[in-house]
Order: C-alpha cells, then sequence, then structure tokens
C-alpha cells in the first residue's frame, strides 16, 4: 500500500467508458468531490490498467487533481491486461506494447485530454498535467507534443525509449512544446544508456523548457508502482514530492 495523503480530499471514483477513434477505452478516472482541479492523464507502464495504478491515481486525486488512469491497450483487450499485475512476465505482454505507435499514441492522447475537458470536475481555465511510466513515458512527452497548447507538466519515471535516432524521437517531439519536465531515471536505465540523460538535458536546455532530469541512486527499471517487483519505497516517494512540486507550479 501507499503512504496515505496528508489532508487528503474526498474524492469521487468511476470506471468510464470513452469514445475513441478506435473504439472504446475502459479508464478509471477519480477527482475531488467537490469543486474543478486540474486534469492529469497517466499512461501506465506494459502491466496496463490495474489495482496499483487506481491506487496511485486516487492518491494523486486526493491532493487535488481530476486523473484518468487508461488502458493504453484498449483496442485488443479490456484491463486487466496482465493478470498478474507487476509480477507477469513480460514477453507475454510485449506483443500488446508493439502494436502501440506514435500514430495510436498521439491520437489517443488527443482523444483523452479532450475527454477530460468535457468533465465538469476538470479546471478548463489550467494546464493539464501528464505522466508515464516505463513504455508510459514516451507517451506522456509526445501527449504534450500532441497538444502544445494544452499539456503544462509532463513526467516520466523509468520511461523507456525517450531518445530514438529518429527524427519523431519523443524528447525532439516534447521539445517543441511548451511544458515543464520531470523525467526520473532508473539507475540500471542510466547505466545501460548513460548519454541519454545528457541528450535530454541539452534538448530541454537548448528549447528553453524547464526540465528536471535525474538519475534516481538504487533504483531499478520500474521502482515506482507499488506492485512492481522492484518497488522502492523511499525512491518512488522521492518521485512522488517531486511530482507534486512539477505540478503546485505548472498547472497553477
Amino acid at each position: 500500500l501507499l503512504p496515505q495523503v496528508a489532508h487528503a480530499v474526498t474524492v469521487t471514483e468511476s470506471d468510464v467508458n470513452i469514445m475513441m477513434p478506435d473504439g472504446t477505452a475502459d479508464c478509471y478516472f477519480v477527482h475531488p468531490a467537490s469543486g474543478t482541479a486540474p486534469g492529469v492523464l497517466v499512461w501506465p507502464d506494459i502491466f496496463g490498467l490495474r489495482p496499483a495504478f487506481r491506487q496511485m491515481g486516487k492518491r494523486l486525486a486526493e491532493t487535488g487533481y481530476s486523473v484518468l488512469v487508461v488502458n493504453p491497450f484498449y483496442r485488443v483487450k479490456k484491463a486487466p491486461t496482465a493478470d498478474a499485475g507487476g509480477a507477469t512476465p513480460i514477453p507475454q505482454l510485449i506483443p500488446l506494447a508493439q502494436a502501440l505507435t506514435e500514430t495510436t499514441q498521439m491520437t489517443d492522447a488527443k482523444a483523452f485530454i479532450g475527454w477530460l475537458d468535457r468533465q465538469p470536475s476538470v479546471a478548463r481555465n489550467r494546464k493539464v498535467g501528464t505522466q508515464g511510466y516505463c513504455m508510459g513515458g514516451p507517451m506522456a512527452l509526445r501527449t504534450a507534443a500532441a497538444m502544445p497548447d494544452r499539456v503544462g507538466a509532463v513526467g516520466s519515471f523509468h520511461g523507456g525509449g525517450l531518445v530514438t535516432d529518429m527524427p519523431n524521437s519523443p524528447h525532439l517531439q516534447a521539445a517543441k512544446t511548451k511544458a515543464q519536465f520531470l523525467i526520473a531515471i532508473a539507475e540500471n536505465d542510466d547505466m545501460r544508456a548513460p548519454t541519454e540523460k545528457t541528450v535530454l538535458k541539452e534538448t530541454f536546455a537548448k528549447a528553453n523548457l524547464p526540465a528536471e532530469i535525474e538519475v534516481y541512486t538504487g533504483s531499478a527499471h520500474g521502482w515506482c508502482p507499488p506492485d512492481s517487483q522492484v518497488y522502492n519505497e523511499p525512491q518512488a516517494e522521492k518521485a512522488w514530492s517531486r511530482l507534486l512540486a512539477l505540478y503546485g507550479k505548472a498547472l497553477a
């Protein structure tokens, strides 16, 4: 279980079905029970929408955000798409991830944010945030690129594939936006790709975009979700506090 939120607000939670260009997406929506709050779009890791991410979304809503946690694999299968959650063997899930493309990611991002903006609990006069984990990291960056005038903050946690040598690399697309960024890198990911953090820092600095880019010492890829085999609570809580700081200034 995640630590409780101090001074948590009362929230309303529901399972929702969202009409998309490519079908119906089953998602989890949770928001403060009264008033309006900035919208946040959450992209899960390869294990998909499951109890751990519902808990993470609810916790964020309790701090004052209207949070939509999506099933990125809705075209193929309703959630849960990983029967054993974070313990599901990844090879079983790779085909699901490989079916998603830059086009599907950006199409979905526009539709999900469009849905958020139609909800009475979402503050239209404040920017939207988006965060992604593992494969959701590049999806969060591409969300900013898909909706550059709407997305004000992007968080990537142990994101994979943020930097590629292609002209449509997520980091290059995100650098054309107006967002602020938090990129939290696992230590073993940094060991595999030690130049990626430098490329990210240089790219966002050149674009004059605020970006906090850090390797989290002692963390392994996947350290944030509480059902992960490598969950690291101290470092996950550090990432959580940095996310709240980002949203506090960028979505104000």
